[in-house]
């Protein structure tokens, strides 16, 4: 069994792969072995990573199984003790797996952690896909150390302290490799967006944790399968979201979440429509509350055996406030004033 298995899942991704991975190798090759697992790419991902890359082992999937089913069939042929699953546009820093790897082995009751991540762009700037370590608000509306939104701060340190957190980002994503099986993996149903916090409110249900490693930072491109302001990204966002809360919601709590989030849902989608004119995104809020609708059901064995697993009744991580409220009413837009 290998100790750590870098792996990258890839669709299309060349010219990503040609710029960032080299940093991969140089700053990981000593301490993990690296994979890349391609969901059938029709560009020349593979030629390129053959020919330029033959020390990164190569995974082919026969079709694009998407982000989270493709990792499972990728994982599913890996036998290491820790999987870290990374983005494709992600550069990676001098000793960034060190810390990582010995905040797990010191701390078995951890199930997964992420490093900190930085906007490739402007470097002192956190990223918007997993800052400094995720949490949920009490309607499900994702945030981060360092991220609010569309707010992003500047990192001057304010972070650089462990902590537990809800959910690690998909973008770098160190997990045992036993905790990720014993919750099944990615929920393949998702195919992308919420897959990972889904994945990690499943572990803290079972009271596993989750932790931020900011001594660890990677800088990260962000956006590089699809702008935030793409209707099928807006679809799966709140498709996703809405069966993530179906799931995981302690009973008490389910129906009220989710009348809260019917009204809140729509206000969103007349937002968008009235006062962003995006029609786009206004039908695809719709639509994935409609799809929602049309598959609760198959998620009915899901919500049963989640809460049947469920350790712990009150995860601090996930904060009791409307976020909404906080945001826009009172006007917290950074972290630390929440």
């Amino acid at each position: 069994m290998e100790k750590v298995a870098i792996v990258i899942l890839n669709w299309n991704g060349r010219e990503m792969l040609s710029k960032y991975l080299p940093s991969v190798l140089q700053y990981s090759r000593d301490e993990a072995t690296v994979y890349v697992a391609d969901n059938a790419s029709t560009d020349d991902s593979l030629t390129l990573l053959r020919e330029h890359f033959p020390e990164v082992r190569l995974i082919e999937l026969e079709k694009n199984w998407g982000f989270a089913e493709g990792y499972n069939q990728a994982l599913r042929q890996i036998d290491a003790e820790y999987y870290l699953l990374l983005n494709s546009d992600i550069e990676v820093t001098h000793h960034w797996l060190q810390p990582m790897t010995e905040y797990l082995d010191a701390h078995p009751e951890v199930a997964a952690c992420q490093p900190k991540l930085l906007s490739i762009f402007d470097r002192d700037s956190f990223e918007y896909a997993g800052a400094s370590g995720g949490f949920l608000d009490r309607f499900g509306y994702p945030f981060c150390r360092g991220r609010i939104f569309e707010t992003v701060e500047r990192d001057n340190g304010q972070y650089d302290y462990q902590t537990d957190i809800l959910w690690a980002t998909g973008a770098a994503l160190m997990i045992r490799s036993k905790d990720y099986w014993d919750v099944k993996g990615l929920d393949a149903r998702f195919f992308a967006h919420n897959e990972e916090i889904d994945l990690c409110w499943r572990l803290r249900i079972r009271g596993r944790k989750i932790v931020c490693i900011p001594m660890s930072y990677v800088y990260h491109v962000g956006g590089g399968t699809l702008p935030k302001s793409n209707p099928m990204k807006t679809f799966l966002n709140f498709r996703n979201n809405l069966t993530m809360l179906y799931k995981c919601l302690p009973e008490g709590e389910l129906k009220a979440v989710m009348r809260w989030r019917w009204w809140l849902d729509y206000l969103a989608a007349w937002e968008m429509l009235v006062l962003k004119r995006n029609v786009g995104d206004f039908k695809a809020i719709y639509r994935g509350r409609r799809a929602f609708k049309r598959w609760r059901k198959e998620f009915e064995n899901d919500r049963r055996e989640i809460q049947a697993s469920r350790q712990v009744e009150v995860i601090p991580e996930r904060k009791r406030f409307s976020l909404l409220w906080q945001y826009y009413v009172k006007g917290k837009k950074t972290f630390s004033q929440l």
